[in-house]
């Protein structure tokens, strides 16, 4: 059996709200059960209590339902939402908190990385922030990129049909000199006219990186998101 997942993450990025997908033979399931679900009890309870006691402790299957006809956790999926978590507070990131929040060591200026993204979303070859693949496209649909503030803490909400290999880090890497006023609003936007990765920024670090959630549409719906997503963009 092959699990699917709705998205593939750098070393050391986080997952919350990761979807996958696994073909089990019908004749298998009996077997992955300690016991028969009790009435009233979710299908599949039982086996998510299971794989808690197996799966290592930073891994947790939080729920198990029968996929419909023509899911697939990749290719179904309409959107993927990511966000991106810094702390600009002089001590760094609480200890609690340091291996989920990136320790961003000089102050930022959000409006300033807000107006730059506004400028990103949109359908663009995105090749300037993607790490190189082998035919694979850089063209992606970015739906939305917001910033919020809590004190100390900066967060970016970035949303996208799809996300190309180190895309989210790199946009949030290029926005951090922006935020420091290292380089203009209108930079960013110079960049979507890049051929390949630029070298004029790092990407951010990992750990700040969390996906959060994927959109699904209906089920009736399923079959043909799945052509829309397979069908190679172009511009």
């Amino acid at each position: 059996m092959r699990l699917r997942a709705a998205g593939r993450t750098d070393t050391g990025v986080h997952a919350t709200g990761q979807v996958a997908h696994v073909d089990v033979p019908p004749d298998a399931l009996p077997n992955a059960y300690p016991r028969a679900p009790r009435v009233g009890e979710p299908e599949f309870l039982p086996l998510v209590r299971r794989l808690g006691r197996f799966l290592p402790t930073d891994v947790r299957v939080l729920g198990i339902a029968r996929a419909p006809a023509g899911f697939d956790a990749r290719f179904s999926a309409l959107r993927r939402h990511y966000t991106y978590r810094l702390s600009t507070a002089p001590y760094g990131v609480e200890p609690q908190r340091a291996r989920y929040v990136t320790a961003w060591p000089r102050p930022l200026d959000v409006d300033a990385m807000a107006a730059a993204s506004r400028d990103l979303v949109g359908l663009h070859d995105f090749a300037g922030f993607c790490r190189h693949r082998p035919n694979a496209t850089t063209i992606r649909d970015l739906q939305g990129l917001d910033w919020s503030r809590d004190g100390e803490l900066i967060t970016a909400h970035v949303t996208a049909d799809a996300f190309c290999w180190s895309m989210v880090r790199s946009l949030v890497g290029a926005l951090l000199a922006v935020g420091e006023h290292r380089r203009p609003v209108s930079w960013c936007r110079g960049l979507l006219t890049a051929t390949s990765r630029s070298s004029d920024f790092a990407a951010a670090p990992p750990h700040g990186l969390t996906l959060v959630g994927v959109d699904y549409p209906p089920d009736d719906e399923l079959e043909a998101r799945n052509l829309v997503t397979r069908d190679l963009r172009t511009r």
